[in-house]
């Protein structure tokens, strides 16, 4: 997936002019992720679930503490059992790893589950590179593939489209008559992809974790196809990252327990599949061949600094669900695999700053992420830290920086200051108009580009009115 993320300004401003996103958007939000995940945790108790929080964030910490052991012990007890590991230090390495496996094997047709880390490598656009054709099988997932569109969401990858533009795609992809109710439209998805799964000569699925005790990769779903992808082809790989490790089948029922209640709200996903090398002779299902493919890309350099927390993340969506700017500009305005929150942070950090300048700055630090994530991840701290950086080493615009500069220059001088926010105020009122709004904003067009700006009502500044308040009588003791 090609790298927009420098194109955030841009993008966000497209995106809040676009009325049928602005729609669909207003739609997501009516569908209640953040109010189903309250729900749950009032149903398991907020205090239990608050502890359970501090263990899961305790146990991703310990998991990256240790990283190199747990990998290692995975490896081991993965090949014990029959499978093979690939470390891909990059994101092309993966692909030429997996293309050579398809090549291996004769593969023509590959049925994929969701998978982030394939996004991010562009696993889709390797296999089709070789001559492999790559089949969505998530609903969402499939829906953008005959869009030709990226995920706008972690967990819900289409909710920018509406049934309408939905049943527009099948139509004409499935060259069958127009449907318009959602059952019907679910019935046709479902006709047309079980022919891949009985097809295909190899799937591809992400894995939401791995187990160091067992070599076992974990999904968690609400759609079937992940169990399809992991057993009905003769050959399975897993591509995921290196952070994904956890020790125990312990530690993966406590996250678990997270991931679910703060991405869909559900005491349990509807799947929940582990699957542990290749097909045994016992078995009636399963591969002939299981591939682990662990990447890196970038992901060590976040180890050991100051960005590790970070890689706590268990994907569960709830920092975006919760975020006033992804919910106003939705997922493709951050331009790259990751949106939201997390994607502020781990853009920039995989793809570098230089490449990502105002993601740390598409958030309002108004802390709602970080109460919500599972694992606790510090979000608001992580951006500062990030948008430091950026100030430290001069990414940041001229005249952004030319403009703080004078600001806190007058800040240090209290009687000019206070001078000069009279003046500003006063100013401001007189552009308020008779409705008391600002329409176009002298030297702030950003802000008043999509939308409008109130007038300061008085015409007096804070200072002002604060000095002028009534003093409140003292209690007698």
């Amino acid at each position: 997936m090609q790298i927009q993320a420098m194109h955030f300004k841009a993008r966000a401003s497209a995106a809040l002019a676009d009325a049928t996103l602005q729609a669909n958007l207003r739609k997501f939000q009516s569908a209640g992720f953040t109010a189903l995940r309250a729900k749950a945790v009032a149903e398991f108790g907020p205090e239990l679930f608050e502890a359970l929080r501090g263990e899961g964030a305790a146990i991703r910490d310990r998991s990256l503490e240790s990283l190199d052991a747990w990998l290692d012990r995975f490896e081991a007890e993965a090949v014990r059992r029959g499978a093979t590991v690939l470390f891909a230090e990059t994101r092309a390495e993966a692909c030429e790893l997996l293309v050579e496996i398809c090549r291996r094997h004769g593969v023509r047709k590959a049925i994929k589950s969701k998978s982030m880390l394939s996004e991010e490598a562009g696993v889709n656009e390797a296999l089709a590179a070789n001559g492999i054709t790559p089949i969505e099988t998530d609903l969402g997932e499939y829906i953008l593939q005959l869009a030709g569109e990226p995920p706008s969401h972690i967990i819900a990858p289409a909710l920018h489209k509406s049934k309408d533009e939905v049943a527009d795609l099948f139509q004409a992809h499935h060259h069958a008559p127009r449907k318009d109710d959602i059952p019907r439209m679910t019935r046709e998805a479902r006709e047309v992809l079980r022919g891949h799964f009985l097809s295909a000569d190899l799937g591809i699925s992400g894995g939401n974790f791995l187990i160091a005790e067992t070599g076992s990769g974990v999904i968690v779903t609400n759609e079937g196809n992940g169990r399809m992808v992991t057993t009905l082809p003769r050959v399975h790989v897993c591509i995921t990252g290196i952070e994904k490790v956890l020790p125990t089948l312990e530690d993966f029922s406590t996250l678990l327990r997270l991931l679910t209640r703060s991405a869909t709200g559900q005491a349990i996903s509807n799947y929940v599949s582990l699957f542990t090398g290749p097909r045994g002779r016992q078995d009636r299902d399963g591969p002939e061949h299981m591939v682990f493919i662990l990447v890196d890309a970038g992901r060590t350099h976040l180890v050991g600094g100051d960005m590790q927390e970070m890689l706590r993340c268990i994907r569960c969506g709830a920092c975006m669900n919760h975020c006033p700017v992804y919910r106003a500009v939705g997922g493709h305005s951050y331009g790259w695999v990751y949106p939201g929150p997390m994607g502020s942070v781990l853009t920039p950090s995989y793809v570098g700053l230089a490449n990502a300048l105002d993601l740390p700055h598409a958030a309002t630090l108004c802390g709602a992420c970080s109460v919500a994530c599972p694992v606790k991840i510090p979000l608001p701290e992580l951006l500062r830290k990030l948008r430091e950086k950026q100030v430290n080493r001069g990414l940041r615009p001229w005249r952004e920086m030319a403009a703080v500069r004078l600001w806190s220059w007058t800040a240090r001088r209290p009687r000019l200051y206070a001078l000069a926010t009279a003046i500003a105020v006063r100013l401001l009122r007189l552009l308020g108009g008779r409705d008391g709004m600002i329409a176009a904003l002298p030297f702030g067009r950003e802000w008043t580009r999509g939308r409008f700006f109130p007038a300061p009502k008085s015409g007096r500044t804070f200072r002002s009115l604060y000095a002028s308040r009534p003093t409140p009588a003292l209690r007698k003791p």
